[in-house]
């Protein structure tokens, strides 16, 4: 049987972070930001990289470790990060500073995922990564649906919820809504869709075009 979890940590280990983005984890330890992995932000530099993304929302902005994966992929992306707590907003404005992101690159929203995401436009966007309040994820989720362009991707962060999201007898709030939200896409036939094991999981879903 295959070592799972050398091989877990094998992949955490495989890309080394620039100086910018372990400035950018070092200040969401401070702030007791919960962050994606190396290899969860990899992975999304990767999509947005393939769909040659030019257009993205980010639901949840921390400390913009996920914001500097993203805008990593390409020079022309545009990256629209919306967050409820200045602080973390501050944080992620240096993370792109020290990282030397031109500020037409960046739209740092102060708001609620759901309320922001319900006034942006209609199949505008070519990545929309859903990494906010678990407590509305149903909503963003079709807020996210909405606002993709055909072939583009909706990236949920934490899919897999501590490893409990396997686990039949784990039934507490957060557990289910991850698991519904993973439903939501498996059942859906306008969507290609796969589950990742990076991180805490990452589910990749594709609008159809």
């Amino acid at each position: 049987m295959v070592d799972k979890i050398s091989s877990w940590k094998f992949v955490e280990e495989f890309l080394e972070e620039p100086v910018s983005l372990l400035k950018a984890r070092a200040r969401a330890d401070e702030l007791g930001i919960e962050c994606v992995t190396p290899a969860t932000g990899a992975q999304l530099a990767f999509i947005a990289s393939a769909l040659g993304a030019s257009a993205i929302v980010e639901a949840g902005t921390g400390a913009g470790v996920s914001g500097l994966w993203l805008l990593s992929a390409s020079d022309k992306s545009v990256l629209a990060t919306i967050d409820t707590e200045p602080e973390f907003q501050a944080a992620a404005k240096q993370a792109f500073a020290d990282a030397e992101i031109p500020a037409n690159r960046t739209r740092v929203i102060s708001g609620r995922a759901i309320e922001v995401m319900s006034n942006m436009a209609d199949a505008a966007y070519d990545l929309v990564v859903l990494d906010a309040d678990k407590e509305t994820l149903e909503q963003q989720l079709h807020e996210a649906v909405r606002l993709l362009r055909p072939g583009g991707v909706v990236a949920i962060t934490h899919a897999l919820w501590r490893d409990r999201v396997p686990d039949p007898a784990m039934r507490d709030d957060a557990t289910v809504t991850y698991r519904d939200a993973l439903r939501f896409f498996t059942q859906n036939s306008d969507f290609v869709t796969a589950l990742a094991t990076v991180g805490d999981g990452l589910l990749m879903a594709s609008k159809r075009a």
